[in-house]
């Protein structure tokens, strides 16, 4: 899948099938994390890999805007060093790598959860330098006619060209 295509028809999924995602795929997906750019080289992150159902099961608590993760195939916590003061935008970037990559081979995800899960940091032995912002969860989603699926505003709503106010029309 082209990564324009991948962008126009990902949407968030929240129910996943009782299906394995091939490690490969797993492994594209944290290495478009590891390559994404970021300010100054930084990489102001680091992430967890969650596969284990009980540890799975227990996020799916702990985070309420993400209960699904507990029947993910797999979640990938990401984690952000307190100290920079680009690593939201840093991480923001490296997640939707990760949702775009999984969309572009066929595995759903969304983002659960916002800074200061200080509940899943207690869980997974983050040290205190770190904060977690976002937790990952991952699947085959169940239902695959969702795809593109979107409503959103028209491009004249929300894009102006060279001043604000001045609508860009697409193409």
């Amino acid at each position: 899948m082209e990564v324009f295509e991948a962008a126009k028809t990902v949407l968030a999924v929240r129910e996943f099938e009782d299906k394995s995602v091939k490690e490969t795929t797993l492994n594209h997906i944290i290495e478009s994390a590891r390559l994404t750019g970021s300010s100054m080289n930084a990489q102001p992150w680091q992430f967890i890999i969650i596969k284990n159902r009980e540890t799975l099961s227990k996020l799916g608590s702990i985070v309420t805007s993400g209960s699904y993760t507990s029947k993910a195939d797999f979640a990938i916590v990401v984690l952000i060093e307190t100290s920079s003061q680009y690593a939201i935008s840093d991480a923001s970037r490296a997640i939707q790598s990760m949702i775009l990559t999984a969309w572009s081979e066929g595995i759903g995800s969304n983002w659960t959860g916002w800074i200061g899960m200080k509940k899943v940091g207690s869980l997974l032995g983050v040290p205190k330098s770190l904060d977690v912002i976002a937790v990952i969860p991952f699947g085959y989603p169940i239902n695959k006619e969702i795809k593109g699926q979107k409503q959103r505003k028209p491009i004249s709503e929300i894009v102006h060209i060279e001043r604000f106010g001045q609508p860009f029309s697409k193409y």
